[in-house]
C-alpha cells in the first residue's frame, strides 16, 4: 500500500506541476510578446529577432517559473486530497502527510538538478545572446532599411541621409547626405545612389552617382564645390557589440574564485534557485493541510505569500551582498536557513499532530 499511495500522489503532483508550469509559461510568453513587440516597433527589429528574443526570454524566466510551479503543484494536489477526505482515510491507515515527503523530495531533487543546469549554464548564455541580439538588431535596423522620404541619422548624429524615393531595384533617387568630419561639414547631392550593408569592420558604404559635394566650415567662405560622377561615402556603425560582460551574463566558470562582490552575489543567487525548489517542497507539504470545511484553494494564497517573501528576501540579499553590506559567508544563505527552519518546524508540528 505504501508504494501505491506514494506513486499515486507523485503522479498527481507531476501532472499538476506540468499544468501549472504550462499556464505560467503561457502567461509569461504573452506578457513578453507585448513587451518585445513594443521594443520591435521602437527599434525596427526584424521578425526573426522578435521570435528569438521571446524564446530566449522564456528560457531565462523558466528559473523563476519552475520553483513556484512546483510549490503550487504540491499545495494544490495535497489540498485536494484533504478536501476530498482522501488524506483523512490515509491518516486513519497510519499514512500521514509526513510520509509523502520522501517521494516528493525525490521529485524535487530531480527538478533541482534540472534547475542547476539551467541557471548555471543556459540562463547566462541566453542573457548574453539577448543583449547581443538586441544590439545587433538595432545596428542592423539603423542602416538596414533606408525609407524614402525620411531623414535618418547615423554615427551618433554625425551623418544625415535622405532619399526622395527608392525604385524596385533598390536604387535611391534624389539623394542628400550630410556628414561632419573633424569640424568640417560635407554636404553631397546626387541623382542616384546605392548602398551596401555593414562589413565585418562595421562600415557601410553609400555610393553616389552624378552629383555635387560641398565641403567647408560653417561661417567661413572657403567652401569647396566638387562635381562627381561616382562618390563613395563610408558611414561607420558601432562594431564592438559585446563590450564588458556584467555579472548576469558571465559564464559560471568566470564567477568561480572571483573576489568581486557582484560576482559572488551572482554565483550565490544562481545556486539559490535549485535550493529554493527543495526548500519550497519541504514547506509545501505541511502548508497544504486544510481544516475541516475549509475551501480547496484556501492554502494557495499562503503559498504565494511564502514564495514572494522568500524570493524578495533573496533578491534583497543579493543587492546587499553586491554593495558589501553583507559578508559573503552570510550572503543569501541566511534566507535559505530561515525558510528551511520554517519548513522543519511545520513538518515536526504536523508529525506531532498525527
Amino acid at each position: 500500500m505504501k508504494w501505491t499511495v506514494q506513486r499515486y500522489v507523485l503522479r498527481e503532483v507531476v501532472q499538476t506541476w506540468l499544468a501549472v508550469t504550462g499556464v505560467l509559461v503561457a502567461i509569461l510568453v504573452s506578457n513578453q510578446l507585448s513587451r518585445v513587440l513594443g521594443q520591435a516597433a521602437d527599434n525596427e527589429y526584424g521578425r526573426r529577432v522578435v521570435f528569438e528574443l521571446i524564446a530566449l526570454g522564456a528560457v531565462m524566466n523558466l528559473s523563476v517559473i519552475i520553483p513556484v510551479g512546483l510549490l503550487l503543484a504540491v499545495v494544490l494536489t495535497l489540498s485536494r486530497l484533504y478536501h476530498d477526505s482522501e488524506m483523512t482515510a490515509l491518516q486513519a491507515c497510519g499514512f500521514g502527510s509526513s510520509k509523502l515527503l520522501a517521494p516528493l523530495m525525490c521529485f524535487a531533487v530531480v527538478i533541482a538538478i534540472g534547475l542547476g543546469w539551467l541557471v548555471f549554464f543556459q540562463v547566462p548564455r541566453a542573457d548574453g545572446q539577448v543583449q547581443l541580439l538586441r544590439q545587433s538588431a538595432i545596428k542592423e535596423a539603423q542602416f538596414g532599411q533606408l525609407d524614402a522620404g525620411r531623414f535618418k541619422q547615423f554615427s551618433g548624429g554625425d551623418a544625415v541621409f535622405y532619399a526622395e524615393r527608392v525604385d524596385q531595384e533598390g536604387v535611391l533617387h534624389n539623394v542628400f547626405v550630410q556628414r561632419e568630419v573633424a569640424g568640417r561639414i560635407e554636404v553631397a547631392l546626387a541623382d542616384t545612389a546605392t548602398y551596401s550593408k555593414a562589413s565585418s569592420e562595421g562600415m557601410h558604404l553609400v555610393t553616389l552617382f552624378n552629383g555635387r559635394r560641398y565641403e567647408g566650415v560653417p561661417g567661413h567662405d572657403d567652401f569647396r564645390v566638387i562635381e562627381f560622377r561616382e562618390h563613395g561615402i563610408p558611414i561607420s556603425t558601432p562594431s564592438d557589440l559585446r563590450g564588458s560582460l556584467d555579472a548576469d551574463t558571465k559564464p559560471t566558470r568566470e564567477l568561480l574564485g572571483s573576489s568581486a562582490p557582484s560576482d559572488i552575489a551572482q554565483l550565490q543567487f544562481r545556486a539559490s534557485t535549485p535550493i529554493m525548489a527543495l526548500v519550497l517542497t519541504l514547506v509545501a507539504v505541511p502548508l497544504s493541510r486544510l481544516r475541516p470545511r475549509q475551501g480547496r484553494y484556501a492554502r494557495v494564497g499562503f503559498a504565494i505569500v511564502v514564495y514572494f517573501v522568500y524570493s524578495n528576501l533573496l533578491s534583497a540579499s543579493k543587492v546587499w551582498l553586491e554593495k558589501s553590506d553583507l559578508p559573503p559567508i552570510v550572503g543569501v544563505w541566511w534566507v535559505h536557513a530561515a525558510a528551511l527552519a520554517l519548513g522543519v518546524y511545520l513538518v515536526l508540528r504536523e508529525a506531532r499532530k498525527a
